[in-house]
């Protein structure tokens, strides 16, 4: 896990090595232990390095192979590194280093760009080809890893983060008035290729895209699971289908074991978290680290959920640590979360992972988390709605219980000079859910949380977060292989029990009942849901500064009413909607967006 970034000229000039060190330079938290940079011509490479695997020098990075003529950076982890290694050896390959960068090279030069085919991981990767002048970015299947990009007519440059773009120079600032849109309306996602700044974009997972010596681009996207029933599972009963996920759970469990450090797990008490200690100590794990955070009530609502993570805890004899964060401390720690998102993201799970990933880093320098087992596996409240609607009804129904605005909201929000044409976030849903590949409109709704919105938001939290501390956080219901077999499961089997029926049932196995027979629970930071005191106050002041008043994005009389009455409304996920509109503008004045 670390922290990547490059510059490739397409107008025939050298690179501007000195910007891709000031862009490095900005991700220490994301590789604390150790830096490098490379440059030939055209082309620089830029990376931080956090040691997890070969922690030797031989894997530092940027990697440079002479015998393929390949140059590359990598952030992430292949968890089949070791079988891929012994392959490549088979086929010629010799190796100088025992880590899996090394093996990401030497695919390319093997495979060349389908070596993202035979990845098992997370990553975000930048390869230069020395004899071809060609450039190389890819990104894993579920986007678990970010690579941002700011293109001009004579150069590309690309980073993990978009603030180390930022710290290059050169980028349009200007809002995105689509990117707003979204913001406001698919309850703060932004889908890729946009971000919330004109001059930045993301480059879409499970997506190779490669920058030729011409200056032309052409890209292709690699993997796009199919949320339909097969036929080889058409017999299988609801005790088979149990059966393959949890197989496949454990061993995506048992595949994020692979480094030469310790690996914890941050454990919320949760069914999906509950799950990776079961699994784990089921695979012969002792003296396993896990980590659990709270907060004080606030407005009546309850802050922590220490008693199944305790029972968790104490069931599987791991070596718990609990959190505990005064509602009195929560300002120092929300200015902290907001300088390290790469996107503005509202949920206040940004907070509560922050801390909780500061504390840990103290202890371990990977983690195993439960996020993604809700998109994978049905565990929203708007799924059962979706069931038995025909899938050209499914757009309303998604958005009645997703969508913060509709576009009549947006207009009573935004200034009309930030309003975008059309509504462009119900227009993105309406064109996803309506793709092919999708079986029924459960299946429609599944695989755009999946694609888009696990990638664009929790995900997306979970590593800003954890990598704010050099901690490397990784997500085993994200296992390709897992997400593609949950995929095919008949949706009703997720949707039983309340949602997440199958995995249910698969914790039966291994939890205790009480973990797994209760209200589905949340990160909760009760104050940043229920704006009072100081947090109130740093909201009005953001929307208030002078960088506000001159950007204009909110009609005034819309933002001193919600001022006047901040707790009044809320989003349909019951986000507040004044801390949407501060968040934004705490984000652009934290990064220096004028």
């Amino acid at each position: 896990m670390c922290g990547l970034a490059g510059e490739f000229r397409r107008d025939g000039s050298r690179a501007d090595v000195a910007a891709v060190e000031r862009m490095a330079a900005t991700m220490s938290d994301r590789g604390p232990d150790d830096s490098g940079v490379w440059s030939q011509g055209p082309i620089a490479l830029g990376h931080r390095r956090l040691k997890i695997i070969d922690l030797s020098a031989a894997s530092g990075q940027p990697l440079v192979d002479p015998a393929s003529g390949l140059t590359g950076v990598f952030n992430g982890c292949v968890y089949n590194y070791r079988e891929l290694r012994e392959e490549l050896q088979a086929k010629g390959h010799r190796f100088f280093s025992s880590g899996d960068s090394e093996v990401v090279v030497k695919a390319y030069a093997e495979w060349g760009l389908d070596f993202v085919d035979h990845l098992v991981g997370m990553f975000a990767v930048a390869i230069s080809e020395r004899d071809s002048g060609r450039l190389v970015l890819a990104r894993d299947r579920l986007g678990i890893k970010p690579l941002y990009l700011a293109e001009t007519p004579g150069a590309v440059r690309f980073a993990s983060t978009l603030p180390a773009l930022l710290a290059g120079g050169g980028v349009d600032t200007t809002i995105d008035s689509v990117a707003l849109a979204h913001y406001l309306s698919f309850h703060s996602i932004v889908p890729p290729p946009r971000t919330i700044l004109r001059g930045v974009a993301k480059l879409p997972p499970a997506t190779v895209r490669v920058y030729e010596a011409d200056g032309s681009t052409h890209e292709h996207v690699y993997w796009d699971p199919s949320f339909t029933r097969h036929e080889e599972q058409a017999g299988w009963s609801a005790r088979d289908w149990e059966d393959a996920l949890l197989g496949s759970l454990t061993t995506a469990v048992r595949r994020r074991m692979v480094a030469d450090v310790p690996v914890g797990v941050l454990l919320s008490g949760g069914l999906d978290s509950s799950l990776v200690v079961a699994l784990l100590a089921g695979e012969g794990q002792r003296d396993l680290s896990t980590f659990s955070i709270g907060f004080d009530a606030v407005g009546g609502r309850s802050g922590d959920e220490f008693v199944y993570s305790d029972l968790v805890a104490k069931t599987f004899g791991t070596d718990h640590h609990q959190i505990r964060v005064a509602a009195r401390d929560l300002l120092p720690p929300l200015e902290a979360a907001v300088a390290a998102m790469s996107e503005p993201m509202v949920s206040h799970d940004c907070v509560a992972f922050y801390l909780l990933s500061q504390e840990v880093s103290k202890h371990v320098k990977v983690v195993q988390s439960g996020q993604g087992a809700d998109e994978i596996l049905g565990g929203y409240h708007w799924y059962p709605p979706l069931a038995g609607v025909d899938r050209e009804r499914a757009v309303e129904t998604y958005a009645k219980a997703f969508f913060d605005r509709d576009g009549a909201g947006l207009a009573r929000v935004l200034d009309p000079a930030w309003l975008a044409d059309g509504d462009p976030a119900r227009e993105f849903v309406a064109a996803h859910l309506a793709r092919a590949g999708a079986q029924t409109a459960v299946d429609a709704g599944l695989r755009i949380d999946t694609q888009v919105m696990l990638t664009d938001d929790p995900v997306k939290r979970v590593d800003n977060m954890t990598m704010a501390h050099g901690l490397e956080a990784r997500v085993p219901f994200l296992d390709h292989e897992f997400v593609e077999l949950a995929a095919s499961c008949p949706p009703e089997l997720k949707l039983a029990q309340g949602g997440k029926g199958v995995l249910k049932e698969i914790g039966r196995r291994v939890l205790p009942h009480e973990v797994i027979d209760r209200p589905k629970g949340y990160f909760p930071v009760p104050g940043l849901t229920h704006l009072e005191g100081k947090l109130l106050d740093r909201v009005r002041d953001a929307l208030h500064a002078p960088q506000a008043r001159q950007r204009g994005l909110f009609r005034t009389e819309y933002v001193d009413a919600l001022l006047t009455d901040p707790n009044a409304e809320l989003t349909p996920l019951n986000g507040n909607k004044l801390w949407q509109l501060g968040l934004l503008e705490m984000w652009l004045q934290s990064h220096g967006i004028d």
